[in-house]
């Protein structure tokens, strides 16, 4: 152990220095050296974020072994996993290797425990060793190598009833069924961007409940085994095929579906780029939209909202929320219908 570093991990930017790791382009990944208030993890399985992994994989033309170079590429380069086109990373699970002791009584960790990170890997130093396998229908690498977690970082165990698989998908969008538990109101109308998808099944099966009989949710789905899996999962009330990216048809087609009442609620968590107009045009003057998706240009969005004259309130896709996994898990829980989607793909 070395001397005590900075709690968010400061003390391990290496360019440019003076901002925080998320931020840095290139981080301090040697395992060798730890400071006394790091969690040193063994790493099994990296979650890589939608938005990226998708990126990834048109860079790679869905070549497993071109995805894995691209990715070890990146680590090398840079540290961590921070894709360095969409700027965002992901997750990752695997086993406690040591707790450094300024941290003793404070967390509760010991060698062998099972998490779960729910900090971006974006942030989080990262040495790998070999990709095992890459499983592109997933978004999910399995590697051998090990990361560290600051004293701010944010964890979870992993359940013993469900797959560690189906629990770090799950986990992955955490924050997003949760911030749909908080936006959504009886009565509202919601409209869910994305729904077919890991987040967007999430934030559908939640809007449901939170808007009651009196609410109404719709899904946009543009690729067709999402389309067919929201529909048979029946969280929409109506699901409209449309592309995203396209806001002038999309709103057309969301307003003929509400007989020209807007959104209340809109939760955008599509994994491409442009779909921003999509959730402003579709969305009250006086709604929220909840931009979810890591592929959002918050420049597009803010003058896109501008130029339309919306005063619409837009929010940033924090994946952080008090009691977000344990909400997140529980909804698999509740709902053998979801559970049994998220196993089939992920599990």
């Amino acid at each position: 152990m070395s001397e005590r570093g900075d709690r968010y991990g400061a003390h391990r930017v290496i360019e440019p220095r003076g901002v925080l790791t998320q931020a840095a382009w290139r981080i301090d990944n040697d395992m060798e050296r730890l400071y006394d208030n790091e969690i040193l993890c063994e790493v099994d399985v990296l979650n890589i974020d939608s938005a990226s992994f998708t990126q990834i994989r048109r860079a790679a033309g869905d070549d497993p072994e071109r995805i894995a170079q691209i990715i070890l590429d990146t680590v090398a380069e840079r540290g961590k996993q921070h894709n360095p086109v969409t700027g965002s990373g992901g997750m990752f699970i695997g086993r406690v290797l040591r707790a450094g002791p300024a941290l003793e009584g404070r967390v509760r960790l010991a060698p062998g425990d099972r998490i779960a990170s729910l900090v971006s890997l974006s942030l989080t130093p990262l040495e790998i060793d070999r990709v095992r396998a890459v499983h592109l229908e997933s978004d999910q690498v399995e590697i051998e190598g090990r990361a560290v977690l600051f004293e701010s970082g944010v964890w979870t165990g992993l359940p013993d009833d469900m797959s560690d698989k189906v629990a770090l998908a799950a986990l992955d969008v955490a924050g997003a069924a949760a911030q749909t538990a908080r936006l959504v109101k009886p009565g509202d109308t919601v409209l869910i961007i994305g729904a077919g998808g890991k987040s967007g099944m999430l934030c559908a099966y939640e809007a449901r409940k939170r808007a009651g009989v009196t609410g109404r949710v719709i899904g946009i789905e543009h690729a067709a085994p999402a389309i067919a899996r929201i529909r048979e999962l029946g969280f929409c009330h109506e699901v409209i095929v449309s592309d995203a990216v396209k806001p002038v048809a999309s709103h057309q087609a969301f307003l003929a579906a509400t007989g020209g009442t807007p959104a209340d609620v809109t939760i955008n968590c599509v994994n491409i780029e442009d779909s921003e107009m999509t959730a402003i045009l579709c969305t009250k003057g006086t709604g929220v939209v909840y931009f979810f998706s890591m592929a959002t240009s918050f420049t597009k969005a803010a003058l896109g909202a501008e130029g339309i004259g919306s005063d619409v309130t837009m929010l940033i896709g924090n994946g952080f929320a008090r009691g977000h996994a344990a909400t997140t898990l529980e909804l698999l829980r509740e709902s053998p219908r979801l559970r049994a989607v998220f196993e089939e793909l992920y599990g």
